[in-house]
């Protein structure tokens, strides 16, 4: 494998793991396996720590191919909590507000579903990586500020309902690149008249690459570890890269 000309791997991201940590545990193994400190590694698409899936990593010049595969179709599988908001529209911050759910029916559920399916306007959640006046909102948000966003069309392609309970639901989504499926669960617990919020996330597709083409991320250092490696002409930290020669090379 050539990482400097570049790799594409498909990498399935843990819990509690930011996008930044599943670039930084992959760019060390890198780093070391290649003697180059310099070794570019970016992923296609941010996923939140609270979300588990498909995450594209991108190596060396194969990282100027990043906007291309994030642009791609995602599909998610998503648990919404009925009945109670949060601050943030998922488990990182607490409930601030009940709500009763005893008249939520599957009818009315799919009902609501149907209304989110095709071109919409959504709000991103101010706990979020946009940015406004130049500061990602997430941080300000977490300070306490007030954060205005303007609303982003967007287009759902699919909205499923996999399970139903009163109390929750599993919705299967398949929408555009920039869909907040933390502000999606809020909406649909507003349509609903019982408030919601995101208590578990799956992307199980980005583009055509799924969940089960991926590496768990110690997978993917390992590989890093024994594949055979290729250089450009050009790459200056061959030498230190390759194993050392044993007594029966000489």
């Amino acid at each position: 494998m050539n990482f400097i000309d570049g790799e594409i791997l498909y990498i399935d991201k843990p819990l509690g793991w930011t996008s930044f940590d599943a670039v930084k545990r992959l760019r060390g193994a890198l780093s070391r396996r290649l003697g180059n400190k310099k070794i570019k590694v970016g992923h296609a698409g941010t996923l939140d720590p609270l979300a588990t899936g498909v995450m594209i990593l991108c190596t060396g010049r194969a990282t100027k191919r990043i906007e291309e595969l994030q642009s791609g179709v995602k599909e998610y599988v998503a648990t919404i909590a009925l009945g109670a908001t949060t601050p943030s529209f998922d488990l990182e911050t607490e409930i601030d507000a009940t709500y009763p759910t005893d008249h939520i029916t599957r009818e009315l559920v799919e009902e609501v579903l149907a209304r989110f399916t095709g071109r919409i306007e959504q709000i991103p959640p101010a706990f979020s990586a946009c940015k406004v006046d130049g500061v990602r909102a997430y941080k300000l948000a977490r300070k306490g500020s007030d954060v205005e966003l303007k609303p982003k069309v967007l287009v759902i392609d699919e909205m499923e309902l996999l399970q139903f309970a009163p109390t929750e639901i599993v919705v299967r989504v398949v929408c555009s690149k920039g869909t907040y499926i933390r502000a999606l669960a809020r909406d649909i617990g507003e349509a609903l008249g019982s408030g919601g919020h995101l208590s578990a996330l799956r992307r199980t597709r980005v583009g055509d690459v799924t969940a089960d083409k991926c590496l768990s991320v110690q997978q993917a250092a390992e590989l890093v570890k024994c594949v055979t490696l290729e250089f450009p002409a050009d790459y200056p930290y061959a030498a230190a890269a390759l194993p050392p020669m044993s007594s029966s090379d000489n």
